[in-house]
């Protein structure tokens, strides 16, 4: 009797995910919470001004037209497969399953990054609404980000329910305060510069070099909305939901990006904004609404920060559980808990390498530092995913394309440009990276021959290692 028990135990700890836990709305709400937007603006436009200079706002623009053609081809794969694993399934049944293992190790990797550098502004920002001089305490940055980084790992282990209200909540703030701080710096008008239309023109790079170098900051602005497709498996009308969810996510966020970066030209000078690095949106509140005013949007950064840690954790968790679902890693991350239905080993492997890696990078240097090479770094394993994503669309739907101009558009040439921006964007880019960006994004990502040729030679009769029949993509219903 004892073993029949243990046997209904460990099938139901390896069951699924919780199912139709997830509205539309809740969908729209966590692409827009992974991509984080006024903490991206705070920690990512000192990096965007330096690789760019005034033409922040030109970035945003052309790299956000590249991503909505990921974004269309996250929604076209949705409706053919629903997965948690999102673009590594995609990747592996679409075109091979090793190119798969590629896909979901760099989705992975750049979670993980970013975990660490997302923690050290958290920590920064809550300490600096309390007391200032101690905000460029590394130590004390350093002990409250991991705080607020292990209750961001005990909120997603409690279950997608309860992490889709915390987000509701969180978002709903930050929305609000950044739309606020909008129109108040309309209404303020320029301190550091006029406005100028060669501000959205490619003429202001100089050069194919300086568009990409401003493209690789700015994938990262966008980075984080495709967690709507890893929750797919617990989202109601999983086939239509979550890519619906992403284009209109990536609409509201791409609005703030150019509204907050022609902002900052017009109110910050180009010094203002590097001795601010860390905290751009800080120094822009007290410009536009000196004193208590200005400080809320402080508030802002730091509900976005949790929420995007949040959403990162949830996104590589799903990664985790399906790949150890296929075999492609160890088994026991396809666990999931038997109350909260979330993968709870993949959820602990999440929270324990952050926080090893998070100790290391307190002491490489400023905040700024660790913050620019990571942003940089994690655009490298962005162009990795994204493009095969968008390779993957275009051959899946190979035989349909010319059936109509909206697949031909939106299922083919649109996602084939971004996915070929992404890859021009990694290789134009890559040479002129410091070494400790080129050494974290490309060898992390080289890690992954490890893992990947272990489990070649161990499982090569799984499903992770079966080169799946490819399925000929018609138009959806």
């Amino acid at each position: 009797m004892a073993s029949n028990n243990r046997d209904v135990r460990t099938d139901l700890e390896s069951g699924q995910l919780a199912a139709d836990s997830l509205s539309l709305f809740d969908s729209v709400i966590m692409g827009i919470a992974g991509v984080a937007p006024a903490y991206t603006i705070a920690a990512s436009t000192a990096a965007l001004s330096s690789a760019v200079g005034l033409g922040g706002p030109a970035s945003i623009l052309y790299c956000g037209l590249a991503m909505f053609g990921i974004v269309w081809a996250f929604h076209f794969l949705g409706t053919q497969e629903t997965s948690a694993g999102a673009t590594y399934t995609w990747v592996r049944n679409g075109l091979h399953p090793l190119l798969g293992f590629l896909a979901g190790w760099s989705m992975i990797v750049s979670a993980l990054i970013f975990m660490v550098a997302g923690t050290l502004p958290a920590g920064s920002l809550a300490v600096g609404l309390v007391s200032q001089p101690l905000a460029n305490n590394i130590v004390v940055v350093g002990i409250v980000g991991a705080t607020v980084f292990i209750l961001v790992i005990v909120a997603v282990g409690i279950g997608v329910r309860i992490t889709a209200r915390l987000q509701v909540l969180l978002s709903s703030i930050e929305l609000v305060l950044l739309v606020l701080f909008a129109g108040l710096m309309l209404v303020h008008g320029a301190d550091a510069h006029t406005f100028r239309w060669s501000w959205l023109s490619p003429s202001i790079f100089h050069g194919t070099s300086g568009f990409f170098a401003g493209a690789l900051v700015a994938a990262f602005y966008y980075w984080g909305w495709d967690v709507t497709a890893n929750l797919s498996e617990e989202t109601a009308k999983p086939r239509h939901t979550p890519g619906v969810g992403a284009l209109i996510g990536v609409a509201i966020v791409f609005c703030l990006f150019e509204v907050f970066t022609i902002g900052t030209n017009l109110v910050l000078t180009s010094n203002e904004i590097h001795t601010n690095a860390a905290d751009v949106l800080g120094i822009l509140g007290q410009t536009i609404w000196p004193g208590l005013g200005g400080k809320a949007i402080v508030v802002a950064v730091v509900l976005s920060t949790v929420a995007t840690l949040e959403t990162s954790t949830v996104q590589v968790t799903r990664t985790l559980y399906v790949m150890g679902r296929d075999g492609a890693l160890p088994r026991s991350l396809s666990r999931v808990h038997l109350r909260s239905r979330t993968p709870v080993r993949a959820t602990v492997v999440v929270g324990a390498v952050p926080l090893i890696l998070f100790v290391g990078a307190v002491f490489i240097g400023s905040v700024g530092t660790v913050l620019q090479d990571a942003i940089n770094a994690v655009g490298l394993q962005i162009a990795v995913y994204y493009s095969l994503a968008g390779f993957t669309v275009v051959f899946n739907y190979r035989r349909s394309l010319l059936r109509s101009a909206r697949l031909f558009f939106f299922a083919g040439l649109w996602p084939f440009l971004g996915a070929v921006f992404m890859v021009t964007m990694f290789v134009t880019t890559l040479p002129h990276l410091n070494t400790a960006t080129q050494v974290v994004g490309i060898g992390a990502l080289a890690l992954g021959v490890i893992p990947a040729a272990f489990y070649w030679n161990r499982s090569r009769s799984e499903p992770m290692y079966q080169l799946l029949e490819t399925h000929t993509a018609v138009e959806p219903e």
